[in-house]
């Protein structure tokens, strides 16, 4: 695609000499301005979304989950939980910042023109409508659906008598030895409130007092909150632990005048100070910074919507809370507890369940902990690359495998692995333990600066080193965020290196529900890479040379602003230009503004960004060739893979960074490229399925706001992880033997028309166009017959064959109605051609 504003080649008016340049540094990678192109300023406010207000749209989108119906009950109620954790997150990260530079002064606005100041005022505006909007939804939707299931959240007052008086008796005995009633008054000062508690605001009168008093009664986290009640079969019912102590309360408050009871819960700053530069040992520091959470500044203030005067006056004052920071709330304040709902045995209220498949080329049927097992591991990742993509592929049998196997492996020298988050009860610091009491060498990269894990990493650096075992925790100014491991082996023709390179933590729980990729590879000059990045965890200094890994903060950032120019450079050039890129957000704003530059010259560019975008898509003349998608589903998508065509020749990438400042600066981040063609297909074939998905994809508008794509009427549904968790069954299913690649091909077709086959991994020398959802339309398509359209639709092969019946094997005999018979004889000439011909594998295998 080329700029429709630059004069074409024959143009006499060109000058000779920029269309030389511009032709030059296609090659180069380096763009040169024409005399005709003249460069927009990009420095403008309004071409950048707030990050702030981006991450809330984010949470407007998991809200949506909540609040769509075509989701099942306690799926939605899921959703409605999310929404309560992560915006307590944003609160006490994000907000909790804003606030501590308003009180520093900070006037200076961000990219987009916002003071922290006016960010911090939009901010908790933005955030009411979603409130009310979750309320809604639980009390008018999903309350009444699981209700009308059986599931119902009773309250206390409509509860048969003989029920309550059992509460009542169970409250004496089990609940009301724990609870301590704060009152504040001349002779009490006002108590401590910790963070994220949820508390009952009490006002008590004796006979004698004109005064009402105040009380605080903290509803105690050792108690489950939702109390489950005796009830009829199929049947769950509960009440929730803050109605029994107020219905009760008489108990603990005896001899007073009970005048109201409320509840409110409240927020405070995560991000308070460390002084690293200062500290002699960082775990005092992790220490000191946890323990000041629990007494930082109040941030917001969630409050029932009938609270009194009084308590709500004693609780601005004393909690030095503006208006704007308060909240009023109908409803229970606190979603999170009902993650507990989500877990019953009801599986006709919950999507059907998924359980993480074998590995095609690993399986599952060796035992992990015998020399046999291990060499067998460490042989398949010589023989070739191989990519793991979870929570599709079992994280057990394929990450944790490959430690476990080289905690026991007698041929392995050392191991070392980087851990940001892990399982409380990881079985993968297991292995590494079990490793060093093997003999073998083990360091550890712990990471105790991971926000909120901070507690758990700590405990497990003091079991490491109770072992013997090398810790390094973390670097000073820098946050490790690399998701990496190597094992050192010797062998029969030498020692050899294998490395894991991923986006997803070493944490066998998160993997279940975390869309993450993982390459291992034995690829000697990735593993001299991480030789040296792991010297620099224990070691003074950072190298700043690496053969093939993207390391932050020393080269990613100027490697993939490279990456970015070349695209453009081809543009310029008529060459054209395309760049796909899949990450948890986008903010950096030199990189938003490399990528602006692109879009001018006419590189296609399609960005997959989860929650945070900076970037305005759709800006006449700067980002018309750029869309922004956006998928949630019932997996957090967190993989990072990124695509750019070079004209012809591609390259892929895949690791542990985003597109943001803290990834490419702040953080040692690694980043590996994917060269083997197997492993390219499948990553061509995920960010294929998640460009054409019309169930949870949103597309960016210019103005910030997300709309949602549907299906046509006559369109099937394309559910992203849904397709995904059908590929990873039908190949464990097939033990890694697919009996043709049918997510190699694809059916395009048109009202009326019958369907055409496209290739979507041609050979390179037959491919005739290039892969994406935009005109142009992707892979090869089988015969010359007919155009393709922009409109038409494509599904995998394999969907339209299970649509149409079609059960003999795949391309044999006549084609069927459905499908153009010259596409098919051309497919089963190319599905029939020996291996290295074409590609018709499996790419997973």
């Amino acid at each position: 695609m080329t700029d429709e504003s630059a004069p074409p080649d024959d143009d006499p008016t060109a000058n000779a000499a920029d269309r030389a340049a511009t032709a030059a540094a296609a090659t180069t990678g380096e763009p040169t301005e024409t005399a005709d192109a003249v460069e927009a300023d990009l420095s403008a406010d309004d071409y950048y979304l707030n990050r702030e207000l981006s991450e809330l749209a984010f949470q407007e989108r998991v809200l949506h989950e909540a609040e769509d119906d075509r989701n099942p009950p306690l799926e939605r109620l899921r959703f409605l939980a999310y929404v309560t954790k992560n915006i307590d997150e944003f609160f006490m990260k994000r907000v909790g910042g804003l606030k501590q530079q308003i009180e520093a002064g900070v006037t200076e606005p961000t990219v987009d023109g916002r003071t922290p100041a006016e960010q911090w005022s939009e901010v908790l505006e933005t955030v009411r409508p979603l409130f009310d909007r979750q309320t809604r939804a639980w009390e008018t939707e999903i309350e009444p659906a699981l209700a009308e299931a059986g599931v119902r959240v009773r309250a206390y007052e409509n509860l048969p008598a003989e029920t309550q008086a059992s509460l009542r008796e169970d409250f004496r005995e089990t609940v009301l030895p724990t609870l301590t009633p704060l009152t504040f008054d001349p002779a009490h000062p006002f108590p401590f409130i910790s963070n994220l508690s949820l508390s009952l605001a009490v006002l008590t009168r004796r006979n004698d007092e004109a005064e009402p008093q105040f009380t605080r009664i903290k509803v105690p986290e050792n108690h489950s909150r939702l109390i489950e009640l005796d009830s009829p079969e199929d049947t769950h019912e509960y009440v929730l632990l803050e109605d029994v102590m107020e219905a009760n309360l008489d108990l603990l408050l005896p001899n007073v005048e009970i005048i109201d009871v409320s509840t409110f819960r409240l927020t405070r700053n995560a991000e308070v100070g460390r002084n690293e530069e200062v500290a002699e040992d960082l775990i005092e520091v992790i220490e000191d910074v946890v323990e000041k959470r629990r007494f930082a500044n109040v941030v917001r203030l969630e409050v029932t919507d009938d609270i009194p005067a009084r308590s709500l006056e004693l609780l601005t004052e004393q909690l030095d809370i503006d208006p704007e920071e308060i909240y009023y709330r109908s409803g229970p304040i606190d979603y999170e507890d009902f993650f507990a709902l989500v877990d019953i045995d009801r599986p006709d209220l919950k999507l059907p369940e998924w359980s993480p498949q074998p590995h095609p080329r690993l399986g599952t049927d060796e035992p992990r902990n015998t020399a046999g097992s291990a060499t067998s591991i460490f042989a398949a990742i010589k023989d070739d690359d191989i990519l793991v993509h979870h929570p599709y592929h079992s994280f057990e049998d394929t990450v944790q495998r490959f430690l476990e196997t080289a905690a026991s492996d007698p041929d392995v020298l050392a191991i070392k692995v980087a851990i940001y988050r892990t399982a409380s009860d990881s079985k993968v610091i297991q292995s590494l333990i079990e490793a060093a009491e093997n003999g073998k060498e083990v360091a550890v990269m712990v990471e105790l600066k991971a926000r909120f894990d901070e507690q758990n990493n700590l405990e497990w650096v003091r079991r490491l080193e109770e072992e013997g075992i090398h810790v390094a925790y973390g670097s000073l100014g820098l946050k490790t965020h690399t998701k990496t491991a190597l094992v050192v082996r010797e062998e029969a023709d030498g020692v050899h290196t294998y490395s894991h390179i991923g986006t997803g933590n070493y944490n066998s729980e998160t993997a279940k529900g975390y869309v993450d990729l993982g390459m291992m590879t034995a690829d000697p000059e990735i593993g001299h890479d991480l030789v040296k990045l792991f010297n620099f965890f224990t070691g003074p200094t950072l190298d700043e040379e690496f053969k093939k890994l993207l390391v932050a903060p020393v080269t990613m950032r100027s490697q993939f602003t490279e990456l970015i120019r070349r695209e453009r450079a081809l543009a310029e050039a008529g060459e054209g230009g395309r760049i796909v890129a899949k990450v948890n957000g986008l903010e950096d704003p030199d990189i938003v503004a490399e990528l602006y530059r692109a879009g001018m010259a006419g590189v296609d560019i399609d960005l997959i960004v989860r929650d945070i975008c900076r970037l305005r898509p759709g800006i006449e003349g700067i980002s018309e060739t750029i869309t922004v998608h956006s998928v949630v589903g019932r997996f957090l998508e967190h993989s990072r893979i990124f695509y750019f065509e070079h004209g012809g020749d591609p390259e892929w990438y895949l690791g542990s960074a985003d597109w943001m400042t803290r990834n490419l600066d702040n953080r040692v981040e690694a980043v590996t490229p994917v060269t083997d063609d197997r492993l390219r297909g499948q990553l061509q074939y995920i960010l294929e399925t998640m460009l054409s998905d019309n169930r949870r994809r949103w597309l960016l508008q210019a103005d910030g706001s997300y709309e949602q794509v549907s299906p046509a009427d006559d369109e099937p549904v394309r559910d992203t992880q849904s397709l995904l968790m059908e590929q990873a069954y039908r190949t464990a299913t097939q033990d890694g033997d697919s009996e043709a690649d049918t997510e190699r091909f694809m059916i395009e077709r048109g009202p009326g028309r019958v369907g055409h086959i496209i290739d979507m991994r041609p050979a390179t020398d037959t491919a005739g166009t290039r892969w994406s959802v935009r005109p142009g339309r992707p892979g090869t398509k089988l015969c010359s017959r007919g155009d393709r359209q922009k409109h038409d639709t494509r599904v995998p092969f394999s969907e339209f064959a299970a649509a149409h019946d079609i059960e003999r094997p795949l391309f044999e005999g006549a084609a069927p109605d459905a499908v153009c018979a010259y596409c098919w004889a051309a497919a089963a000439d190319r599905t029939a051609r020996p291996a290295g011909s074409d590609d018709t594998t499996d790419p997973d295998q």
